[in-house]
This record gives structure tokens, sequence and C-alpha cells, in this order.
């Protein structure tokens, strides 16, 4: 936390997706650009997934759509938990839809996990994310809990 802010802990994530259409690679929803963004193939059930790298107690996830296709994103699933497997964890939000280039916050009320996960239950699917933010306190710190809500 810097100057009692909560910081975006995907950043020192290892992202990952269930597959990599034309070198869209995980990696760029989280390298704070809004000219690059994540693409998975189309297929069945597309994710996308940070591994946090320790637990956390997270408080909100920022998603932010692309400029174009905004429509792919429409039904995704955010889940926060313990398991690396898209459907062990629990559900934070759902996308319903989200505009062209548009940043949406699901508050997660300080779900406890080391993955946060989006995916696109369905067939026929593509999965694309420009910028994603999990903001949070490493769980069983007290004081960062007692000061971030």
């Amino acid at each position: 936390m810097a100057n009692g802010q909560e910081e975006n802990v995907a950043l020192v994530g290892q992202t990952s997706q269930s597959s990599t259409y034309a070198g869209s690679v995980p990696e760029y929803a989280i390298d704070g650009s809004l000219n690059s963004w994540t693409h998975t193939n189309e297929e069945t059930d597309p994710w996308w997934r940070v591994d946090l790298l320790k637990v956390y107690n997270v408080n909100r996830v920022t998603i932010t759509n692309r400029q174009t296709f905004a429509w792919r994103l429409d039904g995704a699933v955010i889940r926060i938990g313990f398991f690396p497997d898209v459907y062990s964890n629990t559900v934070c939000g759902v996308i319903s839809t989200l505009a062209d280039g548009a940043t949406a916050t699901f508050s997660c009320g300080g779900m406890e996990g080391r993955y946060m996960v989006v995916h696109i239950p369905g067939d026929g699917k593509i999965l694309s994310l420009t910028e994603v933010g999990v903001y949070g306190t490493i769980a069983g710190n007290s004081l960062l809990k007692s000061t971030t809500f």
C-alpha cells in the first residue's frame, strides 16, 4: 500500500490464458497500455488467470474492455480463490455487458484467494481483455485490513 492507497497486486502476478490468438499474450492485461489486449482463440469456456503469488483479501477487481468487439466480454465471470482451475473458485462478479473501452469495478468484499480468473462459459467464445486490476491486502495482516476497509 502506497500513501494509504491499495495497489494493483495483479502487476506482480503471473498471467496465463486458455489459448493465445495472433500473439495477444496474457501479460497484455497488466501492461498498463490501453492499446494492447489479450485474445484467446474461439473456443469453449475461454479463460484468463493471474496467480497473485500470495494469498490476498481481494476488495475489488477492475476490468477494462477493448475498444472494439465489446460484446465478446458479455457474460464473463470473475472468480477469486485458492485454485488455478476455472470453476473451483468463488464468483466475485459477472460482466453482463461492458461498452467499448469502458472500465467496470466489481466489489469482492475481501474475498480471500491467490488466483483471480476471468472466464466466459459457453461454446464458440473469445475472451479479450485490455486491462485488469486486482486490489486488496495480504491475507492475515490485520493492521493492513483495518486501514483498508
